[in-house]
């Protein structure tokens, strides 16, 4: 349900805008569509699992308001990074 360590220094150096960039909206986000997809994968056969639904319901207003904080401040970044995690907005 959760990701690795491993697997998540692996999104994070791939996303990082710098070396050892952890901050940065790019990073948070692709943790966050990480975490958001397993998460998805477990509903599919626990589906009546409403209490890991409301951190999904969560997670996914996080990566929202952080998508809209990099839409505001760079458009063009934004466009990238939603062309990088295949998001449809």
């Amino acid at each position: 349900m959760t990701i690795t360590p491993e697997r998540k220094q692996t999104v994070m150096s791939e996303y990082a805008t710098k070396p050892g960039d952890t901050g940065s909206p790019e990073v948070q986000v692709a943790v966050l569509s990480e975490r958001i997809t397993n998460l998805t994968e477990h509903f599919k056969t626990h589906g009546k699992d409403n209490h890991s639904r409301r951190g999904l319901i969560k997670m996914v207003s996080q990566r929202r308001r952080l998508l809209d904080y990099v839409k505001a401040s760079d458009a063009q970044r934004y466009e990238a990074l939603i062309s990088r995690l295949g998001l449809r907005r």
